[in-house]
């Protein structure tokens, strides 16, 4: 293995930050008189985050939909075995009381936003 001297480290680093320098004074000057658009709809952080929120929210009832379809093909197929329909009805109930832990978050949430005064 070899052994790196203190002198490369002192070439390299005076290399490094006067390219530093240099590239932090260039678009420090090429950043002056840029208008940047803001690619989002949104304003404030708190209205992203309750975007994203309700975004999850929507995602979670499309697949708990799909679960209890899911959950309703598999007691169909099961063909009579205690296990099997044991399972699809444990995976549908599992899936509505999922969405009903998804409406009741919902809810609690706009509650409270109505409480505080914070909501739309």
């Amino acid at each position: 293995m070899r052994k790196i001297s203190g002198k490369f480290f002192k070439k390299r680093t005076g290399i490094v930050f006067v390219f530093s320098f240099l590239g932090f004074l260039f678009f420090g000057f090429a950043a002056q008189g840029v208008d940047i658009e803001n690619p989002l709809q949104y304003d404030t952080f708190n209205e992203l985050i309750l975007r994203i929120v309700q975004f999850l929210q929507e995602v979670a009832i499309v697949v708990t939909a799909l679960v209890i379809v899911l959950s309703g093909y598999y007691f169909v197929t099961s063909a009579g075995d205690p296990q099997k329909v044991s399972q699809a009805k444990k995976m549908g109930l599992y899936a509505l009381i999922g969405l009903v832990i998804i409406l009741i978050a919902w809810g609690i949430v706009e509650l409270l936003q109505e409480v505080i005064g914070v909501g739309n």
